[in-house]
C-alpha cells in the first residue's frame, strides 16, 4: 500500500489488488488498517517520483502521437486523430498500447472516444472500452457523477438533492442546474457529449516535421544509429525543399523497448538540410553522449525531428557548378564543436552600443550572433571619399583592468615615466596620448569609480613591447581621490 499525509493522519491513497481482497479502501487511516491487519506493508508516497515516471509514459507514448497531455497525477490524455490508421485502426491500436504497458510491467485502463471527457470516463469506469460517436449520452447516463470530472464539494451538493448519476443530472432542468451548482457542471457535461470543443495541450511543442523508422529488430550500435539518421534526413530533405526552408533545431527520439525514450537535439548555425552535414553533426553529438545513452533491449523505433525552421536562402553556382560560401565552413565546424562540447562552447564578439572598452564587445553563442544578409553598399563614386581611422585598440584586451603603479609622471596631465606592475618594474621610452574617454552618465551615477574621466595612453617600454594604460580621474578635480592608473591590454 501507498500512504500519504492528510493533515495530522496517515492514510491509504493507493493499494493493490491483495490488499483490495484485505477489504482495505482509500482514504482509510493507516491506524484502522494496521489494527485489521498487522501484517501489511505501506510504503511512504514520492509524488515527485511519481510525476517524473508519468511524464516518462507521456514521453513514450509520443510513438503513438505528438499530443500526449497530462491528466492529474495518474492519468494521460492522447489525441490520436488522424493517427489510429498507422496502426491499423482504434481497436488495434488500443490493444497495442495496453500490451505494451502490460509488458512493461503497469495495470493500465483505457478508453477511447470522440470526446476527451468520454474518453475519460470510459477509461476509468468502464475499462477497456471504445466509444462511438453520438454514443456518448449512453456511456454517461448510468456512470457516478465523478465520471463528469467535477469538484467533490459540487458531487456532494448534486447527491443532496437526489441527483447521483450522470444520467439523472442530464435529465434536469439546466438553468436550475447552473444557478445553483455553477456554470462548470453544464461545462463539463457538454465538453463530454462533444456540444463543446476541448482540446488536448500537449506537454512539449508539436514538431511541425517529423520522419521515423519502426525496426522490427530492435539496434544497440552507435554506428547503426547514425546510419539511420542519414536515411531520416534523406527523406526530410524532400520536405524542407519543398517547404524552401532549412532545419535550425532538430531532435532525435530513440524509443526503448522497455519504455525508456532518449532525446538528443542540435542546433544549427545556418538553416540546414544536407543529410550528410545532419549525420555528421549528430555523429559529434552521440560520441558526447554516448556514456549516458543506455540502450537496454535496443532501440525499436527512431524519429528526427525539425523543431525550428528558417527560409533556405539558395545561392548561385560558378561556371564549375561549385557553391562559394566563405562562411560554410567556418559555420559547420562551430556547429560540430557545439554538438560535442555544448552551447558556450563556441562564442562570437559582437559590438555594442557602448564606448567603454569593457563593454564595446560582448560575446554571444555563435547561433545567436547576426549574419549579414545583404551586401555591403558600394560608395559613392561622385563623393568624395571620407576615411575615418578608428583609435587604436590592443590585440589583448584583459577582462578586469588591473593596477599599477606610477611613482611619477612629467606632468600632472601626461604620461608617467615609469609604472610597476606585477612587482615588476618598466621604464617608459615612448608614449601616445592621452585618448579621453568619459563616463556613461545615462547608465551610472556619477559617484561610481568606474564613471569617473579615464586618459588612455599607449605605451613602449625600453625593451619594446607596448601597452594600453589609463588615468582614473583628473589632477585638481573637485574630488578628493587622487587619481588611479591601471593597465587594460597589451599590444604585443
Amino acid at each position: 500500500m501507498i500512504s500519504h499525509r492528510d493533515r495530522n493522519a496517515q492514510r491509504i491513497s493507493a493499494l493493490d489488488e491483495r490488499a483490495e481482497a484485505l477489504h482495505l479502501k482509500r482514504d482509510m487511516g493507516i491506524a484502522d488498517a494496521r489494527a485489521m491487519h498487522p501484517s501489511i506493508d505501506v510504503v511512504e508516497a514520492d509524488p515527485e517520483a511519481d510525476r517524473r515516471l508519468l511524464e516518462g509514459l507521456a514521453d513514450w507514448c509520443d510513438r503513438y502521437t505528438p499530443l500526449a497531455a497530462l491528466d492529474g497525477a495518474d492519468g494521460l490524455f492522447l489525441d490520436v486523430t488522424g493517427c489510429t490508421h498507422l496502426f491499423g485502426g482504434e481497436r488495434a491500436m488500443l490493444d497495442d498500447i495496453l500490451s505494451r504497458f502490460f509488458h512493461q510491467g503497469f495495470d493500465v485502463r483505457a478508453g477511447l472516444a470522440a470526446t476527451p471527457g468520454a474518453a475519460w470516463a470510459a477509461a476509468r469506469f468502464c475499462g477497456d472500452r471504445i466509444v462511438d460517436g453520438g454514443e456518448e449520452e449512453a456511456l454517461l447516463a448510468p456512470l457516478p457523477l465523478a465520471a463528469l470530472r467535477i469538484e467533490p464539494s459540487t458531487r456532494t451538493s448534486l447527491e443532496s438533492v437526489g441527483l447521483r448519476t450522470a444520467g439523472a443530472v442530464m435529465a434536469a432542468p439546466r438553468a436550475p442546474l447552473a444557478r445553483r451548482f455553477g456554470a462548470l457542471l453544464l461545462l463539463r457535461l457538454d465538453q463530454a457529449l462533444g456540444r463543446l470543443d476541448e482540446a488536448v495541450s500537449p506537454r512539449l511543442p508539436v514538431a511541425p516535421l517529423s520522419v521515423e523508422r519502426h525496426l522490427a529488430e530492435p539496434i544497440t550500435l552507435t554506428e547503426d544509429i547514425e546510419r539511420l539518421v542519414g536515411m531520416l534526413a534523406a527523406t526530410l530533405k524532400a520536405d524542407l525543399e519543398r517547404r524552401g526552408e532549412g532545419a535550425r533545431t532538430l531532435a532525435l527520439l530513440l524509443f526503448r523497448v522497455d519504455g525508456a525514450v532518449s532525446r538528443i537535439a542540435i542546433g544549427t548555425s545556418r538553416p540546414m538540410r544536407e543529410p550528410r552535414l545532419i549525420q555528421r553533426l549528430f555523429h559529434e553529438r552521440l560520441a558526447a553522449l554516448e556514456q549516458d545513452i543506455d540502450a537496454g533491449y535496443g532501440f525499436d523505433l527512431v524519429r528526427l525531428s525539425v523543431l525550428t525552421s528558417a527560409a533556405f536562402d539558395m545561392q548561385q553556382a560558378d561556371l564549375a557548378g561549385e557553391v562559394i560560401d566563405d562562411g560554410a565552413d567556418i559555420a559547420l565546424f562551430a556547429d560540430r564543436i557545439r554538438a560535442r562540447l555544448g552551447e558556450g562552447a563556441v562564442l562570437r564578439p559582437v559590438a555594442v552600443e557602448s564606448h567603454l572598452p569593457e563593454r564595446a564587445v560582448a560575446t554571444i553563442p555563435f547561433t545567436e550572433a547576426p549574419r549579414r544578409t545583404t551586401p555591403p553598399k558600394r560608395p559613392d563614386r561622385l563623393q568624395a571619399p571620407t576615411t575615418i581611422f578608428p583609435p587604436e585598440r590592443p590585440i589583448r584586451l584583459f577582462r578586469s583592468p588591473e593596477p599599477i603603479d606610477v611613482p611619477a609622471t612629467e606632468m600632472p596631465e601626461g604620461p608617467p615615466l615609469n609604472f610597476r606592475w606585477r612587482r615588476a618594474l618598466y621604464r617608459v621610452t615612448r608614449a601616445e596620448g592621452p585618448e579621453r574617454i568619459a563616463a556613461e552618465w545615462w547608465r551610472e551615477a556619477p559617484s561610481d569609480e568606474a564613471a569617473s574621466t579615464r586618459d588612455y595612453f599607449r605605451i613602449e617600454d625600453a625593451d619594446g613591447r607596448r601597452y594600453w594604460l589609463y588615468r582614473q580621474g583628473l589632477y585638481g578635480g573637485a574630488s578628493q581621490v587622487p587619481p588611479r592608473w591601471f593597465l587594460h591590454g597589451v599590444f604585443a
